[in-house]
């Protein structure tokens, strides 16, 4: 899989949610071992968050990388950024990640917010490379997580 720089990010169709399902099962699957669960985004119902507008995809013909944003009165929660493992580093997930800040400003919102598995460390460091600050340690369900916050640029 090639990845250009100019490759838009656009709302997901109904026709996207295989490859919605597809891009995140194998984003996340290597979680599976590491956490002890299922990650959530793997059991989320794609096509209902495909036809809430909530999903953003990118990928000039096979989509690449998925994003579940789900705005909120005060702030824009990232539920999921997902890459294809075959397009890990070739920076889709830091182009995903500026749509995200482009993305709430133009909502109006005043903060991002997104959480990761604390087993995750990798993410942490992602998180906060980008400028996401740690905010809490909580339990959700069976899930034991870190919650993140940013403020958009600009």
């Amino acid at each position: 899989m090639t990845v250009e720089a100019s490759e838009k990010i656009r709302l997901a169709t109904p026709a996207d949610v295989p490859a919605v399902r597809a891009v995140t099962d194998a984003a996340y699957r290597p979680s599976i071992e590491r956490i002890g669960l299922v990650p959530a985004p793997m059991g989320a119902d794609h096509a209902a968050d495909v036809a809430a507008d909530r999903v953003h995809v990118t990928g000039s013909g096979a989509v690449i990388g998925v994003l579940v944003l789900v705005p909120h009165d005060d702030h824009l929660l990232l539920e999921s950024v997902a890459v294809h493992p075959d397009a890990a580093g070739r920076g889709v997930g830091r182009r995903l990640l500026a749509h995200v800040e482009a993305h709430a400003r133009s909502l109006g919102l005043p903060e991002i917010r997104l959480y990761t598995h604390v087993l995750m460390g990798e993410n942490q460091k992602l998180y906060a490379r980008h400028g996401y600050e740690l905010v809490e340690r909580r339990a959700d369900g069976v899930y034991d997580r870190f919650h993140y916050r940013k403020r958009p640029a600009g």
